[in-house]
């Protein structure tokens, strides 16, 4: 599964920076920070897209009004629109995919540390949970999500190492049971389900949902588009934070905090891109390089020299009466 494979090596950079501070809170967020730094480039590139869209929906535009009665023109001159401005009108899906796909492979990484960031044998680790899923008094424990997050849980418990010992080696055991002491963060179990009672982790769920709420709602006033919104479409921006505080209720908190912390960098990240790399910035930005080309073009163009016309533009000169000396004449004979 290509976002397996992907989490499987984003998994070396959450181990890398488990290692150094043996927290799973501290290694989430720098974890977090370095893949939007990967990711920045193509964050760039999406924005350089936008605006040049932006820019050339006023051309296309005037040309389906120019020619609103041949929509095949219309479409030809388009096209031609693209090819001389260098785009394609695939870019922008292109630069919207590559992030999520990466993303994703983000996710798996977090909720997959056994296979993902321990690296251990995927077959060791599926047999466990199989058997495990089946076992009373902690096999309802177990989804098909989570299930390697349950595994870690369980080797706090007292009993845990017996659960593991008929699946995981002596080696195996210790090095999940040393991930699972690194889970505790500012007073916090990130193994453990906001579900599960009232608690601390509750602070989890609560806040998935004002980080996306309130970066939402600062992105679109920033942006412009607030006052567009009317009516129903206000509730398709409620649903989204509301449906993921819903899973960070449900599944254990590493993977809500997650969450949290790619809200927050995503905002941190929209806000650089928006002072430094606005749509009307870039578009006035492309523009002017548009027209500065233009004019180097136009700078650049050899005009020849042809002797041949400048001779006979001089016999032409030549041929033709002088007034001054037919006046001088007119002038003597009276």
């Amino acid at each position: 599964m290509i976002f397996g494979t992907i989490g499987s090596l984003f998994g070396y950079v959450l181990w890398f920076f488990y290692t150094i501070f043996k927290n799973y809170g501290v290694a989430i967020i720098l974890f977090t920070i370095v893949v939007k730094l990967l990711l920045f480039p193509l964050s760039i590139r999406q924005q350089k897209s936008m605006a040049k869209n932006a820019r050339m929906s006023k051309k296309q535009q005037e040309i389906r009004q120019k020619y609103a009665g041949d929509t095949k023109k219309a479409n030809e001159e388009i096209q031609k629109l693209y090819e001389k401005e260098g785009g394609m009108q695939s870019m922008g899906c292109m630069s919207m995919f590559v992030p999520l796909l990466l993303l994703m492979g983000v996710y798996y990484a977090i909720a997959s540390p056994l296979t993902n960031t321990l690296h251990m044998n995927s077959t060791t680790v599926t047999n466990a949970l199989n058997n495990l899923t089946v076992l009373p008094g902690i096999g309802n424990q177990f989804t098909s999500i989570y299930g390697q997050l349950e595994i870690v849980n369980i080797s706090k418990q007292a009993a845990g190492s017996a659960f593991l010992s008929g699946f995981f080696n002596g080696e195996e055991i210790r090095a999940i049971s040393d991930y699972a002491d690194s889970f505790n963060f500012l007073g916090m179990d990130l193994l453990g389900k906001p579900s599960d009672g009232f608690s601390i982790l509750l602070l989890i769920p609560a806040l998935c949902l004002i980080t996306s709420l309130v970066s939402q709602f600062i992105t679109m006033k920033i942006q412009g588009n607030l006052q567009q919104q009317k009516g129903c479409m206000w509730g398709m921006l409620l649903f989204a934070p509301l449906f993921s505080a819903y899973i960070a209720y449900s599944v254990p908190a590493a993977v809500g905090f997650y969450w949290i912390m790619s809200t927050l960098t995503s905002f941190v990240q929209t806000l650089i891109l928006q002072n430094f790399y606005s749509v009307d910035h870039m578009t006035a930005m492309q523009e002017a390089q548009r027209v500065e080309l233009l004019r180097l073009e136009e700078k650049n163009v050899v005009y020849a020299y042809n002797p041949r016309k400048r001779v006979s533009e001089n016999n032409n000169n030549n041929n033709k009466p002088n007034n001054n000396n037919q006046n001088m004449k007119k002038k003597k004979k009276k």
